[in-house]
């Protein structure tokens, strides 16, 4: 067989949202031995609260039919099951078969592209697949096949696959042409007389790729260090809000996109304009009134500003009540002070110009019997102002 003309060639990614593309159905790997992780059900792995094949079933989504190969297992997504012969048979006989148990291409069963995927793709996005299908509609007037069995194949080449970041194809992260997969697996088995031991490459070589070169969504787990790697960067700060956001709507068998924006401002409004404990529980009540409303986006972001306009009017409530206590608390202080260089009402004070009591001193008692400046104070034994004063015990000694 002759292989395909520059197989290096790379399609830039594009840049911003992708389109919606064309429809497909989806092929995921997940039979492999995993010897590097020590034989360990890689697929189960969890990485971020989900599974590795759960993970890349979300992916992949929004395809007609998703069929695994592997032995069947719970997964967050109905998908169907197939199996190589013989089991354990290599990739290529894995999508041989994962390709024979799709529906029939044509009308609105089965689509003419198949994304096919490994199950050990940690950080497969909601934009990978898109692009990938994007990029191949892009590549109809740009593929330029040399060999002649291409010459009246449609739409130009035969798929688009993702290179690493050291250019290596990931086969395993692509999507293909139905009939091309067809075409040529059905002569490397003529050629070899069966498809199990053969590697990926032998599928490469014969079609006409584009390629696309993204060092995220590409990584994937062979060994516990990828493992580990994965788990600790979707903890870091500009990732582990999308993360948790996804493992919370797999978790809660939710297919909501949601403006998390628009939730975390409600949260904040909510926390600030109420009290702290508002802010979760009304971003639940948001939730079950957009249910109610039919759910979708639009239905939460409806809510959203109706909570977000109540929280408001509290907070206005609430500064307006602090205004007026401060107001209040102004008048009030000022009414009850003396004015300045005066003296307060209540004090015991002497009268102006006479001399004030020592601060610390003991003062008499207003209404004291207390003698005029300058006089005696009366005593038990004191005469009348004017008189003489009688000595002590002098009535002992009269005649």
């Amino acid at each position: 067989m002759t292989e395909a003309a520059d197989p290096t060639r790379v399609v830039p990614a594009r840049v911003g949202p992708a389109r919606p593309g064309p429809a497909y159905d989806a092929v995921v790997l997940a039979g492999g031995a995993a010897r590097r992780l020590g034989g360990a059900d890689k697929p189960g792995v969890r990485v971020g609260g989900r599974a590795l094949l759960d993970r890349v079933l979300a992916a992949c989504a929004g395809a007609r039919a998703t069929v695994v190969v592997a032995d069947p297992r719970p997964t967050a997504r109905p998908v169907s099951w197939a199996r190589e012969e013989p089991p354990g048979g290599g990739p290529l006989a894995a999508l041989d078969a994962g390709i024979r148990a799709l529906p029939p291409e044509g009308g609105d069963a089965g689509a003419g592209n198949v994304v096919v995927l490994s199950a050990d793709l940690p950080f497969l996005g909601d934009r990978t697949v898109p692009l990938l299908l994007e990029t191949l509609g892009d590549t109809h007037d740009a593929a330029t096949p040399s060999d002649p069995r291409d010459a009246d194949a449609p739409h130009g080449v035969d798929g688009v696959l993702l290179a690493d970041g050291d250019g290596r194809d990931q086969p395993l992260v692509a999507v293909y042409r139905r009939a091309a997969l067809h075409r040529v697996l059905a002569a490397l088995r003529a050629e070899h007389g069966a498809l199990d031991g053969l590697p990926l490459r032998a599928l490469v070589r014969n079609l006409e790729l584009a390629r696309i070169t993204d060092l995220v969504a590409s990584f994937d787990c062979d060994t516990w260090d990828d493992i580990a790697a994965a788990r600790s960067r979707i903890r870091e700060h500009g990732h582990v809000l999308d993360e948790w956001i996804s493992a919370a709507k797999d978790e809660l068998g939710i297919d909501l996109d949601v403006d998390t924006g628009v939730l975390l401002d409600l949260a904040r409004d909510a926390a600030h304009g109420v009290a702290r404990p508002a802010a979760p529980l009304t971003t639940f009540l948001v939730g079950y009134a957009a249910a109610q409303a039919g759910g979708g986006p639009e239905a939460v972001s409806a809510a959203a500003v109706k909570a977000a306009v109540l929280a408001n009017r509290w907070a206005r409530e609430a500064e307006a009540e602090a205004e007026a206590t401060t107001g209040s608390d102004n008048a009030t202080t000022g009414s009850t002070t003396a004015a300045p260089g005066s003296v307060a009402p209540g004090q015991d004070t002497a009268a102006p110009g006479s001399t004030s009591p020592v601060p610390g001193s003991t003062s008499p008692a207003p209404g004291s019997d207390t003698a005029a400046p300058g006089s005696v104070a009366p005593g038990p034994d004191t005469a009348a102002p004017g008189s003489t004063s009688p000595a002590p015990d002098a009535g002992r000694d009269a005649p």
